[in-house]
């Protein structure tokens, strides 16, 4: 069952946008939707998957982390979710 929708009062601008613009939300869904059917998305998800139920099974605490394919390990949702840019990372300067 989905979660409960949150007052419109406290969403971000962009969700009050979609939320109201049924057009944008149908051309948004379908951007989204071309983009998790990437083989490199779907290879991603499913590690990111495997990695999970790899890490509940040897009983390490991964609530409130993502697993991040760059690194390698579960960092905090905040931290990986907020990187700008390109993986956000540096590129090194060579």
């Amino acid at each position: 069952m989905a979660p409960k929708k949150k007052p419109y009062s406290k969403l971000s601008k962009s969700a009050k946008h979609y939320r109201t613009n049924k057009a944008s939300r149908d051309k948004k869904k379908k951007v989204d939707t071309a983009i998790n059917k990437r083989p490199s998305q779907i290879k991603k998800r499913s590690e990111c998957n495997s990695a999970r139920r790899k890490a509940t099974k040897s009983g390490i605490s991964i609530s409130g982390k993502d697993y991040d394919h760059a690194v390698g390990k579960f960092v905090k949702s905040k931290t990986n979710r907020g990187r700008k840019g390109e993986g956000g990372r540096r590129k090194k300067k060579s």
